[in-house]
């Protein structure tokens, strides 16, 4: 009987309504942030978009600097200048050999006899996109680990092999073939075994150990001191419209697709954010326009809902019926918001599969929902006992 009477106070417009703005504003959340997860992985594999914050920086040649060499190098004041710009976090200096180099195989080798001469560089750990384990220098081995471009591997396979009817080398067949690397300078010399240990897609370099090349330059090296040609810039938000304007106007050259990597990355954050707030918000309209509509029934129905507590019902008893109302109805939307987004992963998860390699992070749909859910639950039940409570005092 009592919740005969209290149905009546209901108006299964204002229920309807609330049931469909959390269910939309639920569901959009789940599959926004699902999503975030799901890509976040996705494209730091292919791309290396969400690690990529730097840029390698160096001067435009032109006709005067073919005449002076010099003038391609960054003077001290030029690099502390570039550091202290507000978009920049931090800079790295791209060291060089000041040693001849050359790489042969040996006679006896099951590859074929080649040598050629080559170049050295290194860059601090930290911004490596490859991370082999054998990329640690030991002086005590007398071998050193090398790391090329993915393109030069490209560049052979598709280009130089194809007309000079060579096989193509797979990456694996490559990191398996030991050579030897002779260092020359200051009047000594010495024969190193190397081997390719990682491929990397963001320096077009062929990179040595940091530790190594200092030692070597050292040990080798023609002069002291040793010059800068080419910086990497690490910047505190690469879509800044400062950055490309700033190196326009001081001739230095800049690899701009890196940067459009991470503009890619900005964008997609600020989409996501965007699509949240608006989830969020309608999420929030919904909460707010349940809590609004039960105080407004409550307060039509004062009198009716005091003559039961007159009669002697409390205020709990009272409260039991809003209460199983809003529940089910929050439970019934956030579930079918939670099986609507779990549908729309799957959809979106076969597309990654068929495209990439893809492994899938965990589900966090469930546990965002389950969240959601408890909260407006402890919020609801609160808030309705409170009121009621204090109606039939």
């Amino acid at each position: 009987m009592l919740w005969k009477l209290q149905r009546k106070t209901l108006i299964p417009a204002q229920i309807i309504g609330y049931l469909l703005g959390m269910f939309l504003g639920m569901a959009i959340i789940a599959c926004s942030v699902q999503l975030f997860f799901d890509v976040r992985p996705l494209l730091s594999q292919q791309s290396d978009i969400f690690n990529n914050q730097a840029a390698v920086v160096s001067k435009k040649i032109s006709v005067f600097k073919t005449l002076n060499k010099e003038k391609i190098y960054f003077t001290n004041a030029e690099l502390n200048e570039i550091k202290t710009q507000p978009f920049v976090k931090d800079i790295a200096v791209f060291g060089n050999a000041t040693f001849s180099i050359g790489a042969f195989t040996n006679e006896s080798s099951s590859i074929p006899m080649f040598y050629t001469e080559l170049f050295f560089e290194s860059i601090p750990n930290k911004y490596l996109d490859v991370k082999p384990d054998e990329w640690e220098w030991n002086p005590s081995l007398d071998f050193i680990p090398i790391v090329i471009p993915e393109n030069y591997l490209n560049l052979y396979n598709f280009g130089f092999a194809e007309s000079q009817g060579l096989p193509v080398i797979s990456k694996n067949i490559i990191s398996q073939i030991s050579f030897n690397i002779r260092l020359s300078g200051n009047g000594k010399t010495k024969v190193y075994k190397s081997r390719i240990v990682g491929f990397s897609t963001r320096i077009n370099s062929i990179l040595v150990p940091e530790k190594f090349l200092v030692w070597a330059n050292d040990e080798y090296g023609r002069m002291t001191d040793s010059r800068v040609s080419h910086i990497l810039v690490e910047f505190n938000d690469p879509s800044d419209k400062n950055i490309l304007q700033y190196f326009h106007e001081n001739d230095y050259d800049i690899n701009q697709q890196e940067l459009e990597y991470s503009k890619l990355i900005f964008f997609f954050k600020i989409a996501i954010f965007f699509v949240l707030f608006i989830a969020a918000t309608i999420v929030v309209l919904s909460v707010a326009f349940i809590i609004l509509s039960l105080n407004l029934i409550i307060q039509k129905n004062r009198e009716t809902l005091m003559s039961l507590s007159d009669i002697g019902y409390s205020g709990r008893q009272i409260a039991r019926f809003y209460q199983l109302t809003v529940s089910s109805i929050t439970v019934i939307s956030i579930i079918a918001a939670m099986t609507v987004a779990l549908f729309v992963r799957q959809l979106y998860l076969e597309q990654f599969s068929q495209l990439f390699d893809f492994v899938a992070p965990g589900n966090s749909i469930v546990l965002i929902c389950s969240a959601a859910l408890a909260a407006l639950l402890l919020l609801y039940n609160f808030l309705i006992l409170k009121t009621i409570t204090t109606i039939s005092r």
